[in-house]
């Protein structure tokens, strides 16, 4: 009789143990249920982008600052050089599209590749 009853009840606990293992698969596999692991899959993917892209711009501005130093781009400028060239833009108020140089400039403003 409790061997009986012990089979019985082994078969019950695993019955249940079946159950519920079956259930919490199928609610995973639900549709919302998928939306949101690829949600988060996607907001964990995006904080890993924007680790990165904040290690990337910290090393390249370290390299920037190395290279200034090994080229002495960093030293103060002589005074007997003149000051750096800068050019005066007007302010078009009727065209806001681009602004125009009071001097003629040696590349284009719409010329991305100037280096070609």
């Amino acid at each position: 009789m409790f061997r009986r009853t012990f089979w019985f009840t082994a078969g019950a606990a695993a019955g249940v143990w079946a159950t519920t293992k079956v259930n919490r698969k199928l609610k995973q596999l639900t549709p919302e249920s998928l939306a949101a692991q690829a949600a988060n899959k996607a907001v964990e993917a995006g904080h890993r982008l924007k680790d990165f892209a904040l290690d990337v711009r910290d090393n390249m501005a370290e390299r920037e600052a190395q290279l200034g130093d090994a080229l002495g781009l960093n030293e103060p400028v002589d005074a007997e050089l003149p000051a750096q060239r800068r050019f005066a833009v007007i302010e078009n108020a009727f065209e806001a599209k681009q602004p125009k140089y009071l001097e003629n400039t040696q590349y284009s403003i719409d010329n991305r590749n100037e280096d070609h």
